[in-house]
């Protein structure tokens, strides 16, 4: 246990990242105060495809992020045995996926008969395909509610259905929130609550650029068994939960007419009708669009804002990927005061040019 351990500290939503703060936090043996405006889940983590994966096309200032993402999951399963996590692996493909080979060095070149093994209900394999063993999926929900509940057993306290209506400052320094059923007090505020966290801010006269980035979940009733492991094709991107729910993920094109959620629910049926062995049948269930947070640039914003003392910010588009690892380091800079490089490019002072300077 550190010097700073039972520092009170408050954590504002409770996705799967605010989840995970909550847990390392409380780890460290903050005292810890979860509140969420809505229930558990209920925003972006429950409309997640929620693929674990450390793969990114282009240059990537996060990739230190990404290259732990995964074993921080591993790490989190031997201390929540009630975690699961399905590592079943993810195969993706398109047009030029030989060509492309070399940009993706995690992954391992699959010809159409290895493709076949791994997936054999598909119908259209193609002639090569990416494969990462190292991968895999989550039940976004259960792992967001196992996560509070280590939080719980370490004394943190959760509280849904409480929004908070403002901040407690003295001296440019947040000292606590304030909610409809009273003051909640604290070191240190965490804001981990997705598209959410701009409104937040703008309380304390601080402007974040975080957008909001539509997608596409849908679940569908279908046979079990079709589907191995994660497929990302240009046809579908689809995985299988334990219970035989079918899920897939697709872009958010709009409201207009043809392209509405549900028009692109029926259309993705009839795809994955086309692209996969023993679909007799397929219905959609449930069809949500997400907002996930999406900064300005595109990268995380982690870290303590500018000119607000006690105010630390966790907004990133890759949550369900990145929750473990930011959970960890973030909870190590709060407590253990031990700075982080792999957050050093997503930290709040960029969009502070004086800040940056100083």
């Amino acid at each position: 246990m550190t010097f700073a351990a039972g520092k009170r500290v408050v954590v504002v939503g409770a996705g799967i990242v605010g989840a995970s703060l909550a847990y390392h936090l409380s780890r460290k043996g903050a005292q810890v105060t979860l509140i969420e405006a809505q229930d558990i889940a209920s925003g972006v983590t429950g409309r997640s495809f929620a693929w674990i994966t450390a793969a990114h096309q282009g240059p990537d200032p996060i990739a230190p992020l990404r290259s732990a993402a995964i074993e921080a999951y591993h790490r989190l399963e031997t201390e929540l045995p009630g975690l699961r996590i399905d590592w079943a692996g993810a195969l993706s493909y398109s047009e030029n996926t030989r060509q492309t080979t070399a940009q993706r060095n995690s992954a391992a070149l699959l010809s159409r008969a290895e493709i076949i093994a791994r997936e054999p209900n598909l119908k259209h394999p193609p002639p090569y395909a990416l494969y990462r063993a190292e991968e895999g999926a989550l039940d976004t929900v259960q792992a967001t509610h196992e996560l509070i509940a280590g939080a719980q057993a370490l004394g943190a306290k959760s509280v849904t259905q409480t929004p908070v209506t403002g901040f407690v400052t003295c001296n440019a320094a947040v000292r606590g929130v304030e909610t409809a059923t009273g003051t909640i007090e604290a070191d240190v505020v965490v804001l981990a609550a997705g598209t959410g966290i701009s409104k937040l801010t703008e309380m304390l006269n601080v402007s974040l650029p975080i957008n909001a980035s539509p997608a596409i979940f849908i679940r569908y009733k279908t046979q079990p068994n079709r589907v191995q492991g994660i497929i990302s094709s240009p046809a579908m991107e689809v995985r299988q939960a334990v219970d035989g729910t079918l899920l897939a993920a697709e872009d958010y094109l709009g409201d207009t007419p043809g392209n509405l959620p549900a028009d692109i629910a029926l259309r993705t049926a009839a795809a994955i009708r086309n692209e996969l062995h023993g679909v007799v049948a397929i219905e959609p269930q449930t069809v949500a669009v997400g907002l996930r947070p999406m900064p300005a640039d595109g990268v995380p914003i982690i870290g303590y804002v500018p000119g607000v003392a006690g105010l630390y910010v966790c907004a990133m588009h890759p949550g369900v990927t990145l929750a473990a690892i930011v959970g960890r380091l973030a909870s190590e800079e709060i407590i253990d005061h031990t700075i982080s490089p792999a957050l050093s490019a997503c930290r709040p002072q960029r969009f502070f040019p004086t800040a940056a300077k100083s």
